[in-house]
């Protein structure tokens, strides 16, 4: 729980100072982190969605959602109700964890990183990354692995704007790039 200790001796007072905010609701804080993983041309190969299922359990420490899709498309030959994704949605404590599994492990064994992007906050500061290879995450050995899969972390802020949301992941320890 160190990090929301952090938000709440630290993070917040400077956010209060620097935008102004009278009250600490007013502060921007992290509502919840989803985690995505697409399945694509293995939706029919049940050990593979079993392989991501346990990955993606053993890296957030929840049971991920097997997400299906809600219409046949021809063209990319999934039908209505097939398995096209996996998901996990975490809030409160388990966040927390995860945000800081991914600032303080995850991020520093990504091979050439140099930063995150500030383009990946949307204009109501939300921040989403991107994960060729889910092999980053310390609970994932390298040797235990048959295939590599990708995926993606979606944070959701209360900020407003982008400015607020990009000062937040900056104070949380985030690493962006030098612009």
């Amino acid at each position: 729980m160190r990090l929301q200790e952090l938000y709440k001796k630290k993070i917040l007072p400077e956010m209060k100072s620097k935008f102004g905010y009278k009250n600490d609701l007013e502060a921007p804080k992290i509502n919840k982190v989803v985690v995505n993983a697409g399945i694509g041309k293995f939706a029919k190969d049940k050990a593979y969605i079993d392989n991501v299922v346990s990955s993606l359990s053993r890296i957030t420490g929840q049971k991920p959602v097997l997400t299906k899709s809600k219409k046949s498309i021809s063209g990319f030959k999934v039908r209505e109700g097939s398995i096209v994704g996996v998901m996990v949605t975490l809030r409160g404590k388990r966040m927390y964890d995860f945000l800081e599994k991914l600032v303080n492990a995850a991020f520093p064994r990504i091979r050439d990183f140099r930063g995150l992007d500030a383009k990946g906050v949307d204009n109501k500061g939300n921040l989403s990354v991107g994960f060729r290879e889910h092999l980053a995450f310390p609970e994932i050995k390298a040797d235990e692995v048959d295939k590599i899969h990708g995926m993606e972390v979606c944070i959701s802020t209360t900020a407003k704007t982008k400015e607020e949301g990009l000062e937040l992941f900056k104070l949380m320890g985030f690493p962006f790039k030098k612009a």
